[in-house]
């Protein structure tokens, strides 16, 4: 079966997996959603039997079906390489009577490794398959991890430059200074003086000038985005989930066919999208469980139906997840009223001119896959503390809001499913925090100081992402307003 994409707001063109991925976004502002849904054409029994990346290739075939054999395959060794400093991959760790699933064992030790370390091959791919001749300029909006992770993937290939946004001051030191040491040199990193959702929607105004766009089509240029909202960075991110079901069998937590949770600590809405992708292949998944910061819209919007990101912005200690715009959370806005592509549009164009809209009902009722909670920066600290005092598994601030929610889920439906907390990043990311959590006396030292505290405590050795930035050079200090971004991808690439 060939899957086509569409844009979830009506533009009525179809496109095969690799024009969507060079595009990145519709030209109507809409994101490429798949025509079907594939189901897994494998049994859940022999899950465990495959590695990660032949778990990928089983995945991603169903999804990119104008990718030969070869080259899907040839995109998968690429990735998941020895750049990964475990065997897996994905590591599933059990700590006390609860499964974490370790996302950050990639070069960048977050989560956005396992997509973000494959899209460069994917698009490199589809440009040739499409005859494309132009530069690929990948433009992306980053709260802190996105940003490193793109960098990384796309550093010094062929036919690619990259241009990274993050709020300055919104991201931790040691998310800043990997960004800003990068060396590739086709790459940009601009900090920009605003929060994650000034960024995103700075870089969507970008992609929706038609006039730039002439201009950079003259030039001998093309955008595309490495953000969330690329269906190049959703499909990879769909194999973990996979992956995860597979080891759980493996490991004797659970028999094939048996129904397991997922929680998942939420900002963009991509990660926890990506599992309900794989539960619509027919991955036995129950409840999905959002899992919020205080900048608590998504939690909100599952309780009301109301979406309103007309609020505080909250800078917490998990900025990744600081976001009040989620983007793709408009892909399962269009599939739960029907695919109407004008009424999802209507919605977006209500959340763009008044910061709110509302879902029916009918909409409503199919949001039961999911359930939304929130932890708040207290719940966030006793968390890491508890684990930690319990078990001496060290967790960071994004995988605790995670772990908190988890207890409050079980706590309010006494669900007896398994559950699996996505942890998304290394503590060593967000050093500063953890170690104010577990009790340790912060002030006075900078992050390198206190990594080798936390490797101290947890007897987990240091990752390279951290020590590599100890004492590298800056190479990125361009800051400016979020009036002038367009102005400085110009300048940047003219």
């Amino acid at each position: 079966m060939n899957i086509i994409y569409r844009s979830t707001r009506g533009d009525k063109k179809e496109y095969t997996a690799s024009e969507a991925i060079i595009k990145g976004l519709c030209d109507d502002g809409g994101l490429f959603v798949p025509n079907v849904f594939p189901k897994l054409n494998i049994e859940l029994s022999d899950l465990p039997g495959l590695d990660y990346k032949q778990t990928a290739y089983e995945v991603m075939k169903e999804f990119l079906t104008d990718y030969t054999r070869e080259e899907l395959l040839d995109c998968i060794n690429k990735a998941y390489d020895d750049k990964f400093d475990e065997e897996e991959k994905a590591l599933l760790t059990k700590h006390g009577d609860r499964y974490f699933l370790e996302l950050f064992h990639g070069k960048t030790i977050a989560f956005k490794d396992m997509a973000l370390s494959i899209l460069p091959h994917l698009l490199t791919t589809a440009m040739k398959k499409n005859n494309v001749n132009k530069e690929v300029v990948i433009l992306t909006a980053t709260s802190g991890d996105t940003g490193k992770a793109a960098l990384s993937g796309f550093a010094d290939v062929s036919g690619t430059r990259i241009i990274v946004f993050y709020p300055k001051g919104g991201v931790s030191r040691i998310q800043e200074l990997q960004m800003i040491t990068e060396k590739g040199k086709n790459t940009k990193v601009v900090g920009v003086k605003g929060n994650f959702d000034n960024c995103q929607s700075g870089v969507k105004e970008i992609f929706n000038d038609e006039e730039l766009k002439a201009l950079l089509d003259k030039e001998g240029f093309v955008f595309s985005s490495a953000n969330s909202i690329n269906i190049g960075r959703l499909i990879p991110q769909v194999v973990y989930y996979v992956f995860a079901y597979g080891r759980m069998i493996a490991n004797g937590a659970i028999k094939a066919g048996e129904k397991i949770n997922f929680v998942v600590p939420t900002g963009n809405f991509g990660n926890i999208l990506a599992g309900y992708y794989a539960k619509q292949m027919g991955l036995p998944i129950d409840k999905l469980v959002c899992a919020s910061n205080e900048n608590k819209v998504l939690y909100d919007f599952f309780r009301s139906g109301k979406y309103d990101k007309n609020r505080e912005f909250i800078l917490t200690s998990s900025p990744s997840m600081d976001i009040l715009i989620s983007s793709n959370l408009e892909r399962l806005i269009y599939l739960i009223c029907d695919s109407d592509a004008d009424k999802n549009a209507g919605l977006m164009k209500e959340l763009n001119m008044s910061g709110v809209y509302r879902i029916d009902e009918n909409m409503a009722e199919r949001l039961k896959d999911f359930y939304g909670a929130y932890a708040d920066e207290k719940e966030v600290f006793n968390t890491i503390r508890s684990i930690y005092d319990n078990t001496g598994y060290v967790i960071d601030t994004h995988t605790a809001v995670a772990a908190a929610c988890d207890l409050k889920y079980k706590e309010d439906t006494k669900d007896e499913n398994k559950s699996v907390i996505v942890s998304t990043a290394s503590p060593y990311k967000f050093v500063s925090n953890v170690l104010k959590a577990i009790g340790e006396d912060v002030s006075d030292k900078d992050d390198f100081e206190l990594a080798d505290r936390l490797s101290e405590l947890s007897k987990v050795k240091i990752p390279p992402a951290v020590e590599e930035i100890r004492n590298a050079k800056i190479l990125h200090d361009t800051v400016c307003e979020v009036s002038q971004m367009k102005e400085t991808v110009k300048s940047s690439l003219i």
